[in-house]
């Protein structure tokens, strides 16, 4: 993968690119989800960026009916709650994201062990447009 620094923005510029990136230790095959520039018993520069596929396993979840600004700029509230949940990715880091494509009104059906897989979302508009990381039932 080409050279990209460890920063929040070089985070979401991927995700703008539909791409999930990983940060992973050369010496131990670590990997961390969002990346970031030192990794557990590694020093600066032991890490390389991956990209990630993206695949995983929905470890647990939870229905937000009481939902941020953000959320709720995007359309969600009491009446219409969403799902958040933290994913096992197939490399092994986990990830807390938005689960879409479950129905947060029926929480007995989204099961924890389904598989999932990643998918991006862009929220606002002009210059405030940001993509956003999300999972689905795959």
């Amino acid at each position: 993968m080409a050279e990209i620094e460890f920063t929040s923005a070089q985070f979401f510029k991927a995700l703008s690119e539909h791409k999930l990136i990983g940060a992973r230790a050369r010496a131990t095959g670590a990997i961390v989800c969002p990346p970031r520039p030192s990794l557990p018993g590694t020093s600066a520069g032991e890490s390389e960026l991956v990209e990630l596929s993206g695949e995983g396993t929905l470890a647990t979840f939870t229905i937000i009916y009481i939902a941020p600004s953000a959320m709720i700029a995007a359309g969600y509230d009491r009446k219409n709650p969403y799902c958040a949940g933290i994913v096992t990715l197939k490399e092994g880091p986990k990830v807390s994201a938005q689960i879409i494509g479950v129905d947060a009104h029926h929480p007995e059906q989204i099961k924890i062990g389904m598989t999932v897989r990643a998918g991006f979302v862009e929220r606002g508009e002009g210059d405030a447009k940001k993509t956003y990381l999300v999972f689905e039932p795959a």
